[in-house]
């Protein structure tokens, strides 16, 4: 009965080194993908989210600048079409 308790107990050391190899294992690959595909990505010239992120908000400011710029415009506008009219009426009908 001794004897069958210590091929156990030797079977579960083998066991338990052949889990921590292929831990060892798995962690390796892990670091080896994980720097391969930085290199990928380092190559593709991509955008961190945070550079992402202050375009993005820039091109929102740049857009309500924009929109508040094109009412202003239309605004003005029309105050010279209006100034234009009654300019038109003061002098009256042209004799030409």
């Amino acid at each position: 009965m001794q004897s069958q308790n210590r091929f156990f107990d030797d079977m579960a050391r083998v066991a338990a080194g052949a889990v921590g190899a292929l831990s060892g294992v798995r962690g390796e690959i892990e670091a080896r993908f994980r720097d391969q595909l930085e290199r990928v990505l380092a190559g593709m010239d991509l955008v961190s989210r945070e550079e992402f992120e202050a375009v993005k908000a820039m091109a929102a400011k740049a857009r309500e600048e924009q929109e508040m710029l094109r009412d202003r415009v239309e605004a003005l506008e029309a105050r010279l079409a209006a100034l234009g009219q009654g300019a038109q009426r003061v002098e009256g009908p042209s004799t030409a």
